[in-house]
């Protein structure tokens, strides 16, 4: 089955998708929380993020991309949402120069405060849409789908920054690995 198509039984309720982002939450809270300052400021290779720049990308993605669009939305009708350079705002904000503990503690406030809003979506608010420049009409419904679905995108990311951190300490046991 490809992407999108949605599977005729089990398919995650609205409840379910909000569950998933507090979940993305207390596993970026955990995984985040064993790290230490230097090891969430470096970057596996020169093109890729590290730690702090995807907590920051997910402080942005939240405001301008899901929490904000959703926002907006509601807000206006058939609005006209705006698209955004996410490589060029994720250099601009510098975040592995940050502190990482900073940056987690502005994700947990922007996600909680997300987390809150959602609780007071009603029903009828799920099919009003916008109009994104690139994808086309955009419902609230799938913005939610596509925030939980975004979040797990990050989390393998996160995680493998981790896994990259831990490599070259495994000694022969790397050899399980491939």
């Amino acid at each position: 089955m490809g992407h999108h198509e949605r599977p005729a039984a089990g398919s995650p309720s609205i409840a379910d998708v909000i569950a998933l982002l507090q979940s993305t939450l207390v596993l970026v809270q955990s995984e985040v929380g064993a790290l230490d300052r230097t090891q969430m400021a470096v970057r596996p290779a020169l093109a890729e993020w590290c730690v702090n720049e995807v907590l920051g990308h997910l402080i942005e993605a939240e405001e301008r991309g899901f929490a904000g669009r959703i926002r907006q939305i509601l807000d206006q009708d058939h609005p006209q949402l705006a698209g955004w350079d996410q490589p060029a705002v994720a250099r601009g904000r510098h975040d592995c120069e940050r502190d990482g503990t900073d940056l987690m503690r502005e994700f947990a406030q922007v996600r909680t405060a997300s987390l809150q809003f959602l609780e007071h979506l009603r029903p009828e608010q799920l099919m009003r849409t916008g109009h994104h420049p690139v994808v086309g009409e955009l419902s609230v419904q799938d913005l939610l789908y596509e925030w939980a679905y975004h979040d797990r995108d990050h989390l393998r990311q996160l995680l493998a920054n981790v896994q990259w951190l831990l490599w070259p300490w495994m000694g022969g046991a790397r050899g399980f690995y491939g």
